[in-house]
């Protein structure tokens, strides 16, 4: 559990946004930021975030929920959100645990994601819900 990002601190309750501000989340965050990560699958490599997880009822939409689009593809069990606006990539609801939802650590107020450091790869690629 991660409780400082550089200077910030990670409060348990800490605000997140997009970029333009359009939309505005609430995370509860009581340890911290839990299991950074980047991911290789063919969404993530392109996006290019880092996430941390939260229950699904660790994120509160704020404000901006009319300005979330949801983007989903291939087995259509992961739901993808980001601004209709300005595109940043928010949160969402994971495919490899449905009760958790990623979110994007560059999104939270006061986070610069790079001041992690290194910060551990999972495989999507090869994703556990497509092994027979």
């Amino acid at each position: 559990m991660i409780k400082y990002v550089g200077q910030t601190e990670i409060k348990e309750k800490h605000r997140a946004t997009c970029h333009c501000g359009a939309v505005v989340l609430e995370l509860t965050l009581p340890n911290g930021i839990e299991n950074p990560r980047r991911c290789d699958c063919s969404i993530c490599r392109r996006k290019g975030a880092i996430v941390g997880s939260v229950k699904l009822s660790g994120i509160r939409i704020v404000s901006g929920a009319e300005n979330l689009t949801l983007y989903q593809f291939n087995t259509h069990t992961a739901k993808h959100f980001f601004c209709s606006h300005c595109g940043i990539y928010t949160h969402h609801q994971r495919r490899s645990n449905p009760t958790e939802y990623g979110f994007n650590i560059g999104c939270l107020d006061g986070v610069n994601p790079f001041d992690l450091g290194d910060v551990v790869t999972n495989d999507g690629v090869n994703h556990p819900a497509d092994r027979t």
